[in-house]
């Protein structure tokens, strides 16, 4: 209250700074102007976008509602998701057809991951072309007054030999800044949590971070202490659970840094990925969250692995690498084994979105002002298809899309048409978007 009579209020874009680090905040009451609502300010929160793909299709008879509309029944693989029904949508029927190869021939892994943000065509050819990706589109917007337009995530080392007469871009990333410019995606946390908190750009400067045992937070502490003396008490709250969360990346990073071996060479191996793949996955994820919340960018896309991956994921109970497992032979064995990896991600992603939901900001949380597309470029990994494709939004884009529904389109709907959609949602509206041919109602 002292500080809507004083009309003294924090810029929302205040940063503490320290050795070799800037730290941004996230939104606080007392980035309000005095006597304005938070509609009224430039600081009402922005809507934040994110798309995570996962290769390889799901089992769709365990991943499909068998019911439409609200108030639907969530499938075996989908039922992670249950806090979180209020704020999810599952679109059925959609399709990739560029993923297809020439003539409509089988589809391939290459064009599953190319064609899902792009709703265009990989092409043979030294000189790998695309199109501009969705979240590009929306970076050029809401990313223009963040330190960095967008993120680009990925689990996995890129791959260097891809076959199927393609480049090994198209599978590397799922975002391209135009049609001959993919964005290389990084897969170090401690890289990430460097380029989004420090100046430690390089190898030398983060070797030198890490002799030091020098904290991002230890750097800043007294700034910190300093302000939190300014702040009202639910400032104070939201100011150490940010905090807090700064402090366990850092520990978890420094962790997976320390189970490196120190007296063997291995250049090819970046310091600081964690051994355990799930433990990967959820920091990665951590970090999106920790990136969006003080608005370091507002944009980000998460490779979760890549296509043709031969990932094991022992925590999911199956010890099948995921791509052998998907060619399941029609077997139903091993289509509900399929199904139990796909239900394994579909849980780590409610956490992540748990974790949104978690975040107050503005008169809501992070979840409420943020919209999340989840899924696959193939449907059924055995026969190579692209249609019905496994798809989730999950999130209250800013107030704008209603949850709790399961929407079935048409048999082989573009799923160009959902991206059009996507963007009309987050107040960008085009014409028309990659090889769409009308915008979707959802």
């Amino acid at each position: 209250m002292a500080n809507f009579l004083s009309k003294k209020h924090l810029s929302r874009r205040t940063l503490l700074r320290g050795a070799g680090t800037t730290l941004a905040l996230p939104f606080l009451s007392a980035m309000l102007p005095a006597a304005t609502t938070l509609a009224q300010s430039g600081a009402a929160p922005k809507t934040r976008f994110g798309a995570i793909y996962v290769p390889h299709g799901a089992t769709m008879a365990r991943w499909t509602p068998k019911d439409s509309g609200k108030n639907f029944t969530l499938s075996e693989i989908l039922t992670p998701l249950a806090p979180l029904r209020e704020q999810l949508n599952v679109i059925t029927n959609l399709s990739h057809p560029l993923a297809y190869g020439p003539g409509g021939a089988i589809g391939n892994h290459n064009r599953s991951s190319a064609a899902f943000l792009s709703g265009a065509k990989a092409e043979p050819g030294a000189q790998p072309r695309l199109g501009i990706t969705l979240d590009q589109v929306i970076a050029q917007r809401l990313g223009r007054d963040t330190p960095l337009p967008s993120l680009e995530l990925m689990i996995e080392a890129a791959s260097l030999s891809c076959g199927e007469g393609l480049s090994c871009a198209y599978r590397n990333t799922i975002s391209w800044q135009n049609d001959i410019s993919p964005l290389p995606m990084q897969n170090n946390p401690q890289v990430v949590f460097e380029n989004l908190f420090g100046d430690g750009a390089t190898v030398a400067q983060r070797d030198a971070r890490r002799t030091q045992s020098l904290s991002l937070l230890d750097s800043v502490t007294e700034q910190l202490g300093s302000l939190n003396k300014q702040l009202p008490a639910d400032d104070k709250a939201r100011l150490d659970r940010f905090v807090t969360d700064v402090r366990e990346i850092e520990r978890r990073i420094q962790q997976a840094a320390d189970n490196v071996t120190a007296d063997v060479a291995v250049p090819s191996k970046p310091t600081g990925i964690p051994e355990n793949i799930e433990e990967h996955l959820r920091l990665m994820y951590d970090l999106v969250a920790l990136a969006w919340q003080a608005e370091i960018t507002r944009v980000s896309t998460f490779l979760m692995c890549n296509e043709l991956s031969t990932a094991v994921y022992p925590g999911s109970g199956v010890r099948d690498s995921f791509h052998t497992l998907s060619h399941h032979s029609n077997n139903e064995d091993n289509k509900a084994r399929f199904a139990l990896i796909n239900r394994y991600h579909v849980g780590l992603f409610k956490d992540f979105a748990t974790k949104l939901a978690s975040l107050p900001e503005g008169d809501g949380t992070l979840l409420d002002n943020a919209l999340v597309l989840y899924g696959s470029g193939m449907s059924d990994g055995n026969s190579h298809n692209h249609d019905p494709l496994p798809i989730l939004l999950v999130g209250g884009a800013g107030g704008t899309l209603e949850g709790n529904r399961h929407l079935v389109f048409p048999e082989k709907t573009n799923m160009s048409n959902l991206l059009l959609a996507l963007l009309d949602k987050l107040g960008l509206p085009q014409a028309s978007f990659g090889d769409s041919t009308e915008m979707l109602t959802i």
